[in-house]
């Protein structure tokens, strides 16, 4: 029984067939989302807590221990690590990759709510975000002014274009950096408070019962009732000034007496700047899950309504765009693709030496490909550097289907069969062999589908592409490509004598032959070689260094800059604003922040 008879002798249904593979793949390619790799996120929740002027040792011993202790007895987290600073605490809680994210928020949240009778007395909850384990921002924007303060400029950052950016689909976690909310600082002065006689938690307690909001009440007769409302709350540093804190001899001790009082920063200690100037640096995070070029695409079109949003004179610009190196990287790989393609069929003209028999694999393989795109789409998957080197790789066995077909067709022709009488001995002798390559070849990435972690993740999407292309190249050599081949295959006169290039094959034929005579002769010897081989590539795994991933040169360099534990703040930003100078010499730095 001929499978490939019933395409064979109904030409036009074996077309609209082919047409009904490839255009869905044709829409595919267009609606696949691009990627640097498979979307592998680990479900990652990040809760931090800001406690301001608290020193990194009593966040880490106040703050950070309380929480881990009861986040860590949520369900399912395989990583926790934490990190205190001047005023913030920052815990990373990864969970079992198939955890639902949605159900870890939720846990987290009640963890949080338990743990907050075990914390100090903080200006607001600790707060949880989804966070993405790949690490670095997709995007950051940098605001920078000649007329507004970097106070100011947080503070638009901060209330107004954070804000837009968080709501953009695909981020998960939006952060400000360069400043700090603002605040009234008041620096008291302890040999003041010493002459006068007063104690720290006295100014304590002034300051506390001056900024308590509460219900003032109502007054009322029988007719009329009136709300009492005064403006006792201190908003702003000359509102505290003549606040008094104690009394000395009959005489008031106003706050301006014993310490400094003005409008600042909740941190000082914070700075930012983005080509030497200072900056307020806005770093979007791409949530678990999302598409990072979609993501940058939206945060780009989003960006000329944060230029309106942003007052005059404040300039915001993009610093980081991370979908640079994967758009570029995804148009070498889809460029090594169409190479790929142009070389096998180059190949196949060489060997066949005949343009109709060398069409026919130039048919089949583009379809094949496209039909895998089509599939790959409703799967859900994305056109990444793995997708795109499975098909590169898919294109040496889809040829080899289509080849084999071709090859034994054009041999009975030579043999003085019909094309359409050859093409159906041709598919019939070879259906069997074709189906065996296809199975044995879908078997081998079998393994792979069941691999778990992040590289089971990783490498699934690569190889069901790869599985899939085979298997569809199974179905067009079976149908298409011995369609085509009684199509258009003509007879070959065999008393003609050969050209040139016939005569280069001739040769090149006659010399294989010989050296394959001269193998079997020396069996012996072509076993030890084989072994001698086996064993190379042995030690060669071995002594190879291995890795994940090779490493890319993004053109991207992060420092960290570290000195003396007894440095200020004021002294190290000197150092590094020198170091920006210098910096702003070198004519092959694009920006830096």
């Amino acid at each position: 029984m001929n499978g490939s008879a019933f395409f064979i002798r109904r030409p036009v249904a074996t077309i609209l067939l082919t047409f009904a593979i490839a255009l869905p793949g044709m829409l595919a390619y267009a609606l696949l989302p691009r990627a640097a790799l498979p979307q592998v996120d680990f479900p990652t929740l990040s809760v931090q807590a800001n406690l301001p002027g608290a020193s990194p040792e009593t966040m880490a011993a106040t703050v950070a221990t309380p929480l881990e202790r009861v986040l860590g007895r949520i369900a399912g987290i395989t990583e926790m690590t934490s990190s205190s600073t001047q005023g913030t605490t920052r815990i990373n809680l990864q969970f079992d990759i198939d955890r639902d994210i949605d159900g870890a928020a939720r846990d987290v949240q009640s963890a949080i709510n338990a743990a907050r009778a075990l914390l100090p007395a903080m200006p607001s909850n600790p707060s949880y975000r989804k966070s993405n384990s790949a690490g670095p921002p997709v995007m950051t924007f940098a605001l920078t002014s000649d007329t507004h303060t970097q106070e100011q400029l947080y503070d638009i950052a901060f209330t107004v274009l954070g804000q837009k950016v968080s709501q953009v689909k695909g981020v998960g976690q939006v952060n400000v950096n360069g400043s700090s909310l603002r605040a009234v600082r008041i620096e008291v002065d302890p040999n003041v408070l010493n002459q006068y006689g007063i104690g720290l938690e006295q100014v304590r307690q002034a300051l506390a019962a001056a900024n308590v909001n509460a219900p003032k009440g109502f007054v009322e007769d029988g007719q009329r009732r009136w709300q009492l409302d005064v403006n006792d709350q201190a908003r702003q540093a000359r509102d505290y000034r003549d606040l008094v804190v104690a009394w000395n001899k009959g005489a008031p001790v106003r706050l301006a007496d014993v310490a400094r009082v003005r409008d600042a920063v909740q941190d000082v200690r914070n700075a930012g700047s983005y080509g030497g100037k200072p900056a307020i640096i806005i770093a979007a995070f791409a949530q678990p899950g999302a598409n990072v070029i979609a993501t940058v695409d939206a945060l780009h079109a989003l960006l000329p309504q944060l230029r309106r949003l942003a007052p005059a004179g404040v300039d915001v610009d993009v610093a980081i765009d991370r979908s640079t190196t994967i758009r570029k990287s995804l148009a070498e790989v889809q460029e090594t693709l169409g190479i790929a393609v142009g070389l096998v069929v180059a190949v196949t003209f060489l060997f066949l030496r005949n343009g109709r028999a060398t069409l026919i694999p130039s048919i089949a393989i583009p379809v094949s490909l496209l039909g895998t795109l089509a599939i790959i789409w409703l799967l859900g998957y994305s056109l990444n550097n793995l997708s795109l080197m499975a098909l590169i790789i898919s294109t040496g066995f889809v040829v080899d289907d289509a080849i084999v077909v071709v090859e034994n067709a054009v041999k009975h022709i030579e043999a003085g069969m019909a094309p359409g009488a050859a093409a159906l001995r041709g598919a019939q002798e070879v259906g069997f062999t074709v189906l065996a390559m296809s199975v044995s070849l879908v078997a081998v990435f079998i393994p792979l589908l069941f691999m778990g972690g992040q590289a089971g993740r990783l490498f699934r999407e690569f190889a069901v592409t790869l599985s899939l292309a085979v298997l569809i190249s199974l179905v067009i050599s079976l149908t298409t490509t011995p369609m085509l081949c009684a199509l258009l295959l003509r007879p070959v006169d065999t008393h003609a004598a050969p050209g040139r290039f016939g005569r280069m094959m001739d040769r090149v034929l006659a010399g294989y032959r010989r050296t394959l005579d001269w193998t079997l002769r020396h069996a012996r010897f072509t076993l030890l070689l084989l072994a001698a081989t086996i064993a190379l590539n042995g030690w060669l795994y071995t002594i190879v260094p291995k890795g994940f991933f090779p490493i890319q040169d993004t053109g991207r360099l992060m420092g960290a800059f570290q000195a003396d534990q007894s440095t200020s703040f004021q002294a190290m930003r000197q150092k590094i604003d020198r170091m920006l100078k210098i910096l702003r010499t070198d004519p092959d730095i694009d920006n830096f922040y």
